[in-house]
Formats: C-alpha cells, sequence, structure tokens
C-alpha cells in the first residue's frame, strides 16, 4: 500500500492524520502517567520524555493547544473528577477493614 493511499484510509477510519493520531495518544498517556503518579515540574518532563517529547516546552505548548489548559491544572481538575470515595463509602456499606 503506498503512503498516500495508508494516509486516506487511516483518516477514513480514524477521522484523524496519522501524525495527529500519534500526538493524541502521546498526550493521552502523559495525562494518565502525570495523573496516576502525582505532578510536579519533574513529573510532567518524566512523561512528556517518556512519550517522545524531547523539548518540554514544546510538550507543554502542545498539551494545552489540545486539552485546553496547561498540564499542572488540567492533572488537578483529572485527579477532582475522577477522586474516589474511600471504600468504607461506597454505597452506604461498611465494608470490613
Amino acid at each position: 500500500m503506498s503512503a498516500p493511499a495508508f494516509h486516506a484510509h487511516f483518516k477514513a477510519v480514524t477521522r484523524t492524520s496519522p501524525i495527529q493520531y500519534i500526538k493524541s495518544t502521546r498526550l493521552h498517556h502523559a495525562r494518565l502517567m502525570m495523573v496516576r503518579d502525582g505532578l510536579t515540574a519533574a513529573a510532567a518532563a518524566a512523561a512528556a520524555a517518556q512519550v517522545g517529547y524531547e523539548s518540554p516546552s514544546q510538550f507543554s505548548r502542545e498539551f494545552k493547544r489540545f486539552f485546553g489548559r496547561p498540564p499542572g491544572e488540567e492533572v488537578r481538575e483529572m485527579k477532582s473528577t475522577l477522586a474516589l470515595l474511600p471504600p468504607t463509602q461506597i454505597a452506604g456499606l461498611a465494608l470490613p477493614h
């Protein structure tokens, strides 16, 4: 399959170009790592490097462009949104400790 044919088929299936798909995947993976591991300046730089960004500033620019807010703000919002109740408070059930 030629490169132009692959690009056309890929876009027909995913509704995005291959490079945009890769960027989206990298940014979502970085966001997940930062939420899971806690966000610090070092964590953001490490997440950027782990998903293939050589420049932390480029990562931050693309992250903000993609998610609409900077990494720190996005991670705080995600943690707040995804916060879970402690197991003893689920549906009013008292679970053994």
